[in-house]
């Protein structure tokens, strides 16, 4: 299992959320640095929608279309299949917690080193970090501290409410080998575990001093503290949003291209025969 260590001399790292690049979020703080951007990411999409279309070529069934991306969404939603592809340039595995594979987690999570939660179109990881565990989701201002106990009953509580969970198992990073000014995002920052609590406790404070606010349900119930991230506006990300809708625009030309070119194969080997 992983050691749960961190970079940045035992800091958390942190991304608030951006648009809907809460996997963005997730891979960097399972990572935890800023390891990987939005273009990353969607370059990864881009070449397993590639592989993918290659693999159905001339065999389209019912619930695949070809012109489409099963990898990202033009507002920038990724698939697991994305993550994982991320986590493994670092040598992490990604696994379904109901695997029989992963099945030492079920019983015993604090034993573990990350997980990463997953419903509709939002992504956060749970991470351990010097030993103590932390719900690290892009939709908090601050890591939110876990006991080891309620880290048991919160992943229960999430499967409860339909959401997938994934055990992330390696070796994790030890130090993150790209400093803050080189990032290519500039959604994170380190903070201290400190610091981290007393933004949290003030983000609580707030929360209960709102009119028919209560702390108590919202802590109970997962889907409560998962507001579904608002969709890009108009005039939000407009990179982001261009670099994907050209990779899904080659997508389809690729695709067009190479059916034609098998259509004539398939054409001159019948005439041939005739």
């Amino acid at each position: 299992m992983g050691g749960g260590g961190t970079s940045d001399g035992g800091m958390l790292y942190h991304e608030v959320q951006e648009s809907k690049l809460c996997a963005v979020h997730c891979v960097n703080t399972v990572l935890q640095g800023p390891f990987f951007s939005e273009f990353d990411l969607a370059a990864m999409a881009s070449d397993l929608d590639r592989t993918e279309r290659q693999m159905m070529l001339g065999a389209v069934t019912g619930d695949f279309l070809p012109e489409q991306s099963h990898n990202v969404s033009l507002d920038g939603d990724f698939s697991i299949q994305v993550l994982e592809k991320a986590l493994e340039v670092w040598d992490l595995q990604v696994i379904p917690l109901n695997s029989p594979v992963a099945e030492p987690a079920q019983f015993d999570p604090e034993l573990e080193s990350a997980f990463i939660c997953h419903l509709r179109d939002h992504w956060f990881c749970i991470r351990k970090v010097n030993g103590e565990w932390y719900n690290f989701d892009s939709l908090y201002a601050a890591p939110e501290h876990f006991s080891k106990f309620y880290l048991s009953a919160y992943l229960d509580s999430l499967k409860g409410f339909g959401w997938s969970i994934f055990l992330v198992k390696g070796n994790f990073p030890k130090e993150c080998p790209i400093t803050f000014s080189e990032a290519s995002n500039g959604y994170g920052q380190w903070l201290s575990p400190e610091d981290a609590e007393r933004i949290t406790k003030s983000c609580n404070s707030a929360l209960r001093s709102r009119p028919g606010a209560s702390q108590s349900q919202h802590h109970s119930n997962p889907r409560l503290q998962h507001v579904q991230p608002e969709i890009l506006s108009d005039n939000e990300d407009e990179d982001l949003k261009a670099a994907i809708a050209a990779s899904l625009i080659d997508s389809t030309q690729e695709i067009k291209t190479e059916a034609s070119i098998t259509e004539n194969e398939n054409k001159n080997s019948n005439e041939a025969k005739a």
